[in-house]
């Protein structure tokens, strides 16, 4: 049986998007195509967001938060949102990287996240992220880079020299990865000269040190060739290592997603098809809620950033929401305003935050781990997920994961109507547990959530196992829930 043509489009997904920056434009480009506005944070939504409107917004560049209003929306009305996170442990750049040691040279790189670090030993690695440059006007604009090329390793030492059982390299001095020759590099021909004028007085002064002095130049030269730009022109980066590696399909039968970042851009890829999916199914016109979808960056360390679900946006977002005017008695929408929506009796916009807010359910969306035959005693013997027998609810009772009653039937019934299985997942009560953005999110704005995922083996490795299948699976699920919400927030309500 052929694969479904959402794997296989999942595939595309991952591959252009080692960094979160780049999963961001890998959503906006189908958001778009499926006929989503983008409105920036900064500008004044009154005027902007319509009933049956579908839009999006970033910050950061790393974090994105997509919306389809339902025409017949009202102030304080309730907002089904599914969350996920666009990043993966990785290996980050240094701000100063230019290494070298016994004739070679070495970029120094930092630790991002809780990865399985001796995975990243041998591989093919390149670099990615994204370059902020001097336009022509004197503006910074930010550039993305994905050099599609190998230059990058970190070997590991001959067996012959390092007997010991088990590997686990220091972090700081065993896992600088090697980018080139020394010798190499003073041959090599074609080096962009830096004229230097060591007369202060006829040079601009530079609070950091030149880049070039940071970095390995020719480091540089390649990120200013990817970004269409100078080396001059380069005023700074994050860049992260990726394995050049495809995702592809694996398995007898294609059943399996061999894939860096299925952990989490699976589910970032599934939460913004599931809403493309339901404005495309399931028509806006008789829609009392908003649908909306929130893939954040940070998750991996802890989510307290700007930018991450510990942060103000989703908060601010759905309070901005609460307030858009609904379309009544066949008002135009040159018509709808502020002083339409609080000459409406129906609506109180001073509470309209706190109303939405009760109403409303959040799926926090988080792999989850598959039972693995060579470790079954890791799992608890009654909840061990399968690969491609459905997305997993993950429960925990001391809240590591904000999963309750009322959300399981919910999700039950989302997935009834859409005709795809659901598992459950309980750790071990001597195993520790991992948390998602789900209880944190929950906590602070009192909206009831539940955490669920894809099963996945190998979790946080630079090389992970997902099944080919799951991914249809929670497209269908996320499709369900986003369209049907209305319908079923009234008949599981728990005051």
């Amino acid at each position: 049986m052929a694969p479904p043509q959402s794997a296989l489009d999942f595939l595309e997904f991952v591959n252009a998007s080692p960094t979160p920056f780049h999963a961001v434009q890998s959503a906006i480009a189908r958001l778009d195509k499926a006929g989503f506005t983008k409105v920036k944070e900064r500008e004044n939504w009154s005027a902007t967001l319509k009933p049956g409107g579908k839009y999006y917004m970033t910050r950061n560049g790393s974090t994105i938060v997509a919306f389809a209003i339902g025409s017949k929306w009202r102030p304080g009305n309730p907002i089904a949102m599914v969350a996920a996170h666009t990043d993966s442990p990785c290996l980050r750049i240094k701000p100063v990287s230019k290494k070298s040691g016994v004739g070679f040279l070495q970029v120094g790189v930092e630790t991002y996240g809780g990865g399985i670090w001796h995975s990243w030993f041998d591989r093919d690695l390149s670099i990615a992220g994204r370059v902020l440059v001097k336009d022509g006007q004197g503006n910074f604009v930010q550039k993305l880079v994905k050099v599609d090329r190998p230059i990058i390793r970190i070997p590991t030492l001959a067996i012959h020299l390092d007997r010991e059982p088990s590997f686990n390299p220091n972090k700081e001095t065993e896992l600088f990865p090697i980018a080139g020759m020394v010798a190499a590099e003073l041959n090599r021909t074609g080096v962009e000269e830096v004229v230097k004028d060591d007369n202060t007085s006829n040079t601009t002064f530079q609070p950091l040190k030149d880049m070039s002095d940071r970095h390995h130049p020719y480091i540089l030269e390649i990120i200013a060739e990817h970004a269409g730009v100078s080396v001059e022109n380069v005023v700074d980066f994050e860049m992260v290592l990726y394995d050049v590696q495809k995702s592809v399909l694996g398995g007898l039968n294609e059943e399996f997603i061999y894939s860096a970042r299925l952990d989490n851009l699976n589910m970032t890829y599934c939460s913004v098809m599931g809403l493309i999916e339901s404005v495309q199914s399931s028509s806006l016109d008789d829609e009392t809620s908003i649908r909306l979808i929130a893939c954040f960056d940070h998750e991996e360390i802890g989510s307290t950033s700007a930018h991450g679900a510990n942060s103000d946006l989703l908060p601010a977002v759905v309070r901005r929401l609460s307030v858009v005017a609904g379309d009544r008695h066949g008002d135009s929408a040159s018509h709808r305003s502020w002083e339409h929506i609080s000459s409406d009796p129906d609506a109180d916009l001073t509470t309209a935050f706190e109303q939405t807010a009760s109403g409303s359910f959040l799926v926090s969306a988080d792999m989850a781990h598959s039972v693995h035959p060579n470790y079954v005693g890791k799992y608890e013997s009654n909840h061990q997920p399968e690969m491609n027998k459905g997305t997993v609810i993950k429960v925990n009772a001391n809240q590591r994961y904000a999963t309750n009653s009322p959300g399981i039937v919910l999700i039950q019934e989302a997935a009834k109507r859409a005709g795809v299985p659901l598992q459950l997942f309980v750790v071990r009560n001597d195993s520790s547990c991992g948390s998602t953005i789900g209880p944190m999110l929950s906590a602070q704005m009192g909206i009831r959530t539940l955490d669920l995922g894809n099963p996945q083996l190998s979790m946080h490795s630079i090389r992970e196992t997902g099944g080919t299948y799951d991914v249809e699976h929670a497209i269908k699920l996320f499709d369900s829930f986003l369209s049907h919400y209305s319908e079923l927030e009234a008949k599981i309500y728990v005051d």
